[in-house]
């Protein structure tokens, strides 16, 4: 896998009080390193805090600010001249796939080749309510998302003019029945966000995965969330190489500490 070690911000619009200040926020996260700026495609912010199994809902979902990650991702192509862009991770239920492939292909010209195609199942219930969207149930998200990634590839392989580069598609995910399969097959980047133990047994399925796909998952990008140095020192010798730091807008405006600090680890073992 690519020895390249890579940071990645993923700033949440959730709360920012206008758009200016979250593109400021963009703006700066590229301009303290980061290698990738991430946003999300969510039309509420979700309340959710981090346990051992990944993440729970908080018992209250609050209304705040908000804005919409496919068309912002058109404006940060044009305003960002350096890192990579992309969200964390496009619903595949919330657009077509075939259209979803031909925004993907016009934000990346507009960029110069920098979008990365981040999708996922989807998974939150007041996203898919409020905007009349069928949540339906797990499975029939991930039948979705399975034939949508299906669907995005050959898209991606018929316009005309063709993408800058060949889009790197991220998945999001660790299920290991329905997720894992799809990362083994299609993905450039796998998110996952596990402890150690639990990723060393997920990322063999990963390899057992590829290699019956006829890949090399040497080619596939393990990422996961920062914590500590320590952690991402540990997560590095197990072969993940690309680390996401949250920044979530405060009374105050953005915190850009954790990111500060996962540029000096980044630049410490590359």
């Amino acid at each position: 896998m690519s020895a390249r070690v890579r940071v990645a911000a993923h700033v949440w619009p959730g709360g920012a009080p206008d758009y200016r200040t979250w593109r400021g926020a963009v703006l700066r996260a590229e301009e303290l390193g980061a290698d990738i700026v991430f946003g999300y495609d969510h039309f509420h912010a979700p309340a959710v805090r981090r346990t051992a199994d990944g993440i729970a809902l908080e018992p209250v979902q609050p209304d705040v600010t908000n804005f919409e990650g496919w068309t912002a991702l058109a404006s940060w192509a044009e305003v960002t001249t350096r890192a990579e862009i992309g969200l964390l991770v496009t619903g595949i239920g919330y657009r077509n796939p075939d259209l979803l492939a031909d925004m993907a292909r016009t934000v990346d010209h507009i960029s110069g080749g920098r979008l990365i195609l981040g999708v996922g199942a989807g998974w939150y219930e007041k996203d898919y309510r409020t905007y009349g969207y069928d949540h339906g149930t797990l499975r029939s998200r991930m039948d979705t998302f399975t034939e949508g990634v299906r669907r995005i590839e050959h898209r991606l392989t018929q316009l005309n003019p063709p993408p800058v580069r060949p889009i790197p598609i991220l998945i999001g995910g660790a299920g290991e029945r329905r997720t894992l399969p799809l990362v083994g097959r299609h993905a450039h980047i796998w998110h996952s966000g596990l402890d150690v133990a639990t990723f060393r047994r997920k990322n063999d399925l990963v390899k057992q995965y590829a290699a019956a796909a006829g890949r090399d998952d040497g080619l596939i990008e393990r990422a996961t969330n920062w914590t500590t140095a320590a952690a991402a020192d540990v997560l590095l010798a197990e072969g993940i190489t690309l680390h996401v730091t949250e920044l979530k807008p405060a009374a105050g405006g953005y915190d850009f500490a954790s990111l500060a600090a996962l540029v000096a680890w980044r630049d410490t073992v590359r």
